[in-house]
């Protein structure tokens, strides 16, 4: 009887759909690896269904990959939960609602998480220990190598300033990423080619200190096999019952937080394009690392055809083209379209309610309470006045700082 038991057991197992959730505080790089895991998923034609989780309204990070090409663009496939923290209450019951729906499609071989960055992995954690038809194989927490050399003296002032906030019952996001840490089953340094090389050993040995038991991999540019997930044995639960016993009464008090940690999001939305030097100089003048986070797309005064996807986090910006807008291509004189593919982006375009067609500015602002109104302010301060405008529509051309390439900002705070 015992020895049926066993093999029902192992059945059982057998038939569960194995999870990775991929954590890590904000601009950690878990979107790139995101989309790269997903995008040999579809080369090599495994089976994979994602659930991507963004704290803002305007959901950059779902845009990002569901415009990729590297997952059909069903809800069968790619479920985006915005607006809310995964880990608060009610981030759960949306993942519960996704799982299941993920779970009725009948090829599925590997469900893929990417969490906001504020989301403690606790509440995860729990949720998935009770599951029948899925196991957690894989915490993958992704530490920015850069953040940690910038704000934490490459990892040596991290557990200090740890210890200074449980003397003084503070909790913050030091506090959250060092928890992020002490869940994870794998631990992967990101961006370690942006800093010296001599370093890293000293980042590694510092962060291993926090979590001796996970394992540790430098990852760059999302260089991750998605085989490699598969190898992965059923996370460890063990090892943090006495960490979720510890921490459990202090985040029930958080589960109801959609913004934890004094984290506020501000969104940004118009159809002006920015001034090129005005938002240089605001950004170096204002951005620090109270700023954790700042994504979305946009357009310069200089660059009106180009549509632009900005990212920063840990005080670097990067611009990075992801294509043209309509309107630009129909302003182009050169643009070698028939005038039957004018006349269709014309009509394409005449459905816009903007000003300057199809072009406009989507931003999100992700910092401290105390600071992101001012930065936010600042960003807005930048989109170009009136005058301005009738100026760029009278041929004004704009000085531009910014180099045509992708570019790496550091900030001198």
């Amino acid at each position: 009887m015992a020895r049926k038991t066993c093999e029902k057991q192992k059945m059982i197992e057998l038939k569960k759909v194995p999870v990775i959730i991929l954590n890590g505080f904000l601009g950690s790089g878990k979107t790139t690896l995101f989309r790269s895991l997903l995008s040999q998923s579809k080369k090599k034609n495994i089976s994979v269904c994602a659930i991507v989780n963004d704290m803002s309204e305007l959901d950059v990070d779902g845009e990002l990959i569901g415009n990729t090409n590297m997952v059909e663009e069903n809800n069968d496939i790619l479920i985006s939960i915005s607006s809310c923290v995964l880990s608060s209450k009610i981030g759960v019951e949306k993942l519960d609602q996704a799982v299941q729906k993920l779970l009725s499609n009948q090829e599925l071989e590997l469900i893929i998480i990417e969490t906001s960055g504020s989301c403690h992995p606790m509440p995860l954690i729990e949720y998935f220990k009770d599951q029948e038809q899925v196991k957690l194989t894989g915490v993958l927490v992704l530490v920015d190598s850069l953040m940690l050399a910038h704000d934490f003296n490459y990892g040596e002032s991290l557990i200090q300033q740890m210890q200074r906030n449980i003397v003084t019952g503070k909790r913050d996001t030091t506090n959250l990423l060092v928890e992020q840490i002490l869940f994870c089953s794998h631990l992967i340094l990101t961006k370690a080619d942006r800093i010296e090389a001599e370093k890293l050993p000293d980042i590694a040995t510092y962060v291993q200190q926090i979590n001796p038991l996970a394992s540790t991999h430098s990852v760059i540019f999302g260089n991750l096999t998605i085989e490699s997930l598969f190898e992965l044995k059923e996370y460890d639960y063990f090892k943090v019952t006495q960490l979720i016993k510890e921490l459990k009464p202090i985040l029930e008090n958080e589960e109801h937080d959609d913004r934890p940690y004094d984290i506020e999001t501000r969104v940004i939305k118009d159809d002006r394009p920015f001034h090129p030097q005005r938002l240089w100089e605001i950004c170096h003048q204002y951005l620090d690392k109270r700023i954790y986070r700042s994504k979305g797309f946009f357009w310069l005064a200089s660059r009106d055809k180009q549509s632009l996807l900005w990212q920063q986090a840990a005080g670097g910006i990067s611009l990075e083209l992801i294509g043209f807008w309509r309107s630009g291509i129909v302003e182009d004189k050169d643009n070698g379209l028939s005038k039957m593919e004018i006349e269709s982006l014309k009509e394409l375009l005449a459905k816009e309610s903007g000003r300057f067609g199809d072009r406009h500015c989507d931003l999100t602002v992700i910092g401290d309470k105390a600071q992101i109104n001012q930065f936010t302010d600042k960003l807005i301060s930048c989109f170009l006045t009136e005058e301005e405008i009738e100026l760029w529509n009278a041929g004004c051309q704009f000085e531009d700082p910014w180099p045509k390439n992708i570019v790496n900002m550091q900030n001198k705070t």
